[in-house]
């Protein structure tokens, strides 16, 4: 058994190594898309429709199984891809502001903007909390400076924009979406999102422009690397803890810092460095961050700590593409607290979530 799963262990991390790969490109394609004259909003309509076309073909030949869903959870996942269309709006027209570095290494402040949305809503903040909100300020300050050169504000903000939106879809999606398959959360998210970038390319008016070869083949390689990442990491998300996602964060950072540096001339100064460092230590530090707990449990512990399943219990697991009847939700799912010796109803943080393992890749 344990032989087992340490070849799943290593098969898992392989998928997962692959998929940050992938993303880490997606901003290489995009600054490509630019050079050729491809527009933002055309850029991310076509790769988004693109990979959710790909995605239903995949899902249609391999994953049926993850198709259906009851209303309740496709309301939440328009809900979720909805917010994330506008992220997504704002990312790629800050990525044709600054170089694929900055917006990068911006947008791994998403984890931040995950405990900020939590605190507004109640939930404490940990010293650990305070230490990296510290370090991301003081990286973010840092990467702004260029000495005798001009970094464009308005897309150091939407940058910063797009991971607070990215941040506020994962709490939402841990509280409304906790009991749903992960792949068919992605899969109607997704969906929505291409609705969404889509009504907003209709809506500016403007004529689709020429595409070049150049323009066209860098927006089809986005749309690729955007859904193969998303199989690649459904793969390997399901062995993969705390520490180990915070690690492989950071490989998606250097595979763009590094194909921006040989690729697109990309240079930083030897301040931003520094200050790209500082947010790179903000991620690490995730892995200890209690205030995030469904970012960092260890699955594959959980697993081994598990005592065999009832039969009934089993079948419950295994019925795809539904979730849990309301009752279940209730009783099963969530913490019930107690206050002199009466139920109540937990907070958004007091339930027990099940991590949505393919939140990650959504962008």
């Amino acid at each position: 058994m344990m032989r087992r799963l340490g070849r799943d262990l290593v098969s898992g991390v392989l998928a997962a190594l692959l998929s940050t790969i992938f993303l880490g490109w997606t901003p290489i394609f995009g600054k490509l898309a630019y050079r050729a004259g491809v527009t933002p909003y055309t850029l991310v309509a076509g790769r988004t429709i693109l990979a959710a076309m790909l995605l239903w073909l995949f899902y249609g030949l391999v994953w049926r199984q993850y198709i259906r869903l009851d209303r309740p959870a496709l309301l939440g996942c328009v809900a979720m891809g909805t917010v994330n269309g506008l992220g997504s709006l704002m990312y790629y027209t800050g990525l044709s502001r600054v170089d694929a570095s900055i917006a990068s290494l911006l947008n791994s402040l998403y984890p931040l903007w995950v405990v900020i949305f939590l605190a507004a809503s109640g939930q404490p903040l940990s010293p650990i909390t305070l230490l990296r909100l510290g370090l991301a300020g003081g990286g973010v300050l840092l990467l702004t400076q260029v000495g005798s050169g001009t970094l464009d504000l308005l897309g150091v903000m939407l940058m910063i924009a797009s991971a607070a939106a990215y941040g506020f879809h994962l709490v939402l999606g841990q509280w409304i979406l906790a009991d749903v398959p992960p792949p068919s959360v992605t899969l109607y998210v997704l969906t929505t999102m291409a609705t969404v970038v889509t009504i907003a390319r209709v809506g500016q008016g403007a004529p689709l422009e020429p595409l070049s070869p150049a323009g066209l083949e860098a927006m089809i390689g986005l749309g690729i690397v955007t859904a193969l990442s998303r199989l690649m990491m459904f793969l390997g998300l399901r062995h993969l803890g705390g520490v180990q996602t915070a690690l492989l964060g950071l490989m998606e950072l250097f595979v763009t810092l590094l194909v921006a540096f040989f690729l697109l001339g990309e240079r930083l100064t030897p301040v931003q460095w520094v200050g790209g460092g500082l947010l790179i230590a903000s991620v690490l530090l995730v892995a200890r961050d209690t205030s995030i707990e469904f970012l960092t449990r260890d699955p594959l512990a959980e697993l081994e700590a598990l005592a065999p399943l009832e039969p009934a219990e089993q079948a419950l697991l295994d019925a795809p593409g539904r979730s849990l009847p309301q009752k279940q939700r209730e009783e099963g799912s969530e913490v019930l607290v107690r206050e002199n010796g009466r139920k109540k109803n937990p907070r958004p943080w007091e339930r027990e979530c099940i991590p949505d393992q393919g939140s990650r890749l959504v962008f």
